[in-house]
């Protein structure tokens, strides 16, 4: 039986990472996705591609609002790992943009990151919830069905992310991640961060599904690109044609 505290009690309820929002920091003390006045529509996450440089990273954050930025491992051992998180965790903090280490709860104590992102089952998602429990925030990806987003989602995560990190090599979002998108946003009160596409411009396709929150990577990151003028151009699209959120 799913929880019916999971549904929204209307078509599109706003949830942005924030402790006051629907669904989020429901009986639990996390820190928001960002301390600023998020603007009233779909917000943008940065993920760390593989080989990123952490000048570049540091650099798509003058581009404008950025709810969250994800640090994935990108195949890096444990010491290079944390010493990249080092560099970046409190430079985006500074900049009021919260930080997401994806895999391991040991380097996101050590080097205070806001939150983790984890793919394990549900059992596995609850225990880690319960651990982190007013310490962290704590997103879950991994899901393939509506089922799947379903059974993660009676957990509680702070969001769920429908993508796949290192993916987006493509100019337009995956359709799978725009449909699951869609519905979630439609139906569910957690909020949900969907994958864009390498172009800059699919932030405007994932923005039409509702979902709270678009993941650019190989778009703000990849070579040849000006992260600050691709944070840029993708907060002034979504300004101009993304839906509003109702309060």
């Amino acid at each position: 039986m799913i929880p019916a505290r999971l549904f929204k009690a209307g078509a599109l309820l706003y949830a942005a990472m924030q402790p006051s929002s629907p669904g989020i920091g429901e009986n639990r003390d996390r820190k928001p996705m960002n301390d600023a006045t998020p603007p009233n529509r779909c917000r943008i996450v940065l993920i760390a591609p593989k080989d990123a440089l952490a000048e570049r990273i540091a650099a798509a954050f003058e581009g404008g609002d950025v709810a969250s930025l994800i640090l994935p491992e990108n195949g890096m051992d444990e010491a290079s790992f944390q010493a990249f998180a080092e560099q970046i965790v409190p430079l985006a903090q500074a900049a009021g943009i919260a930080v997401v280490i994806a895999g391991d709860s040991r380097i996101a104590g050590r080097v205070q990151a806001d939150g983790i992102h984890v793919e394990v089952s549900k059992s596995e998602l609850a225990e880690t919830i319960q651990h982190f429990q007013g310490k962290m925030m704590v997103g879950v990806g991994g899901a393939k069905t509506r089922d799947d987003a379903l059974e993660l989602g009676e957990a509680r995560p702070d969001y769920i992310f429908f993508g796949r990190f290192g993916y987006d090599n493509k100019p337009e979002p995956h359709p799978r991640n725009l449909s699951l998108g869609q519905w979630w946003a439609d139906m569910i009160q957690i909020p949900c961060i969907v994958m864009a596409g390498a172009d800059i411009a699919s932030v405007e396709t994932v923005a039409v599904t509702g979902a709270e929150f678009v993941a650019l990577s190989s778009a703000v990151f990849a070579d040849g690109i000006d992260p600050k003028a691709a944070v840029a151009t993708a907060n002034a699209m979504l300004d101009e044609t993304a839906p509003r959120f109702e309060d």
